[in-house]
């Protein structure tokens, strides 16, 4: 049994892990610096460790703590300063700022998600001062920066996408609890979250996220689906080709399906054309799929 020791009082336990932060920082910027005003909304978590937080925990002693008021306001300031070019870069300069202004946190970790805006088209053209909000998806960064190593980790969450042909599932096990027919032609619908590893913090981060995304897309929809497996498969092969930067991918692809409606019973025929969405219970596919050694 371990004791720890403070002034007041004898435990017996000890602390073995501490983090804190602050979550859900909004920052909206608008960048008026080139041709056309740009809209950044960025949603920001802040988590700082480091063993002489300890003495906070033992004894209610907060000398060590860096408010989380003080975290929030830090987001708005270097914010104003940066010209949030990417999540990735701002997110980069967050941690250096906590590592650097507060020499006893030893580990910083930083999750960034943008929600993506674009001027509203207009008469052949952009409006100059109007802006829509883009799709379901949204663009992610998780940094996890020591004082000795950095590791950046992007990707996209909620990005749905469908498929009405090319798909099919057929050959799988079947025993007494199988219920499922086997098909060669489906709806194959999913919502991709996806989370990419690079090199180092010197890649292009806004090149890299767009090649990605458009890569996965481009794969989803001419691959020839055998499985949500093999599909999964080749979108990460394909964006480890595209894009030499990133070291691995990892995916999460739940099987959203869409089950014919039978219209027999209502006189009509059956055309391939009605279905019922469903979104639970659903499968889950997941993987990594890393560059060869």
């Amino acid at each position: 049994m371990s004791v720890s020791k403070t002034k007041e009082k004898t435990f017996v336990s000890t602390l073995v892990k501490n983090s804190y932060g602050k979550s859900l920082v909004r920052l909206t910027k608008i960048k008026r610096d080139g041709k056309h005003p740009e809209w950044k909304e960025i949603t920001v978590e802040i988590v700082l460790t480091g063993p002489e937080f300890a003495g906070c925990y033992y004894d209610g002693d907060n000398s060590k703590v860096v408010a989380t008021d003080s975290m929030k306001n830090t987001v708005y300031v270097e914010g104003a300063k940066h010209p949030l070019n990417s999540i990735e870069e701002f997110g980069l300069t967050l941690a250096k700022h906590f590592l650097e202004k507060y020499s006893h946190v030893a580990e910083v970790n930083l999750k960034l998600v943008e929600e993506l805006w674009a001027q509203i088209p207009i008469n052949g053209g952009l409006h100059p001062t109007s802006f829509v909000k883009g799709g379901e998806d949204k663009r992610v960064t998780q940094i996890t920066k020591t004082r000795m190593a950095t590791k950046v980790e992007s990707g996209i969450d909620n990005l749905i996408v469908a498929k009405i042909t090319n798909s099919g599932f057929a050959g799988f096990i079947r025993d007494e609890y199988t219920t499922l027919k086997e098909t060669h032609d489906r709806i194959f619908g999913t919502k991709v979250e996806a989370r990419w590893t690079y090199k180092n913090e010197s890649c292009d981060f806004n090149s890299g996220y767009a090649t990605a995304r458009n890569t996965m897309l481009e794969t989803f929809a001419n691959h020839h689906s055998l499985s949500a497996q093999q599909t999964m498969y080749a979108m990460g092969d394909a964006v480890l080709e595209a894009v030499p930067g990133i070291e691995e991918i990892s995916f999460v692809m739940p099987n959203l399906h869409r089950i014919p409606f039978d219209l027999i019973n209502f006189g009509l025929e059956n055309r391939n054309e009605i279905f019922i969405a469903t979104s639970e219970p659903h499968g889950t596919i997941q993987g990594t799929i890393a560059r060869k050694k």
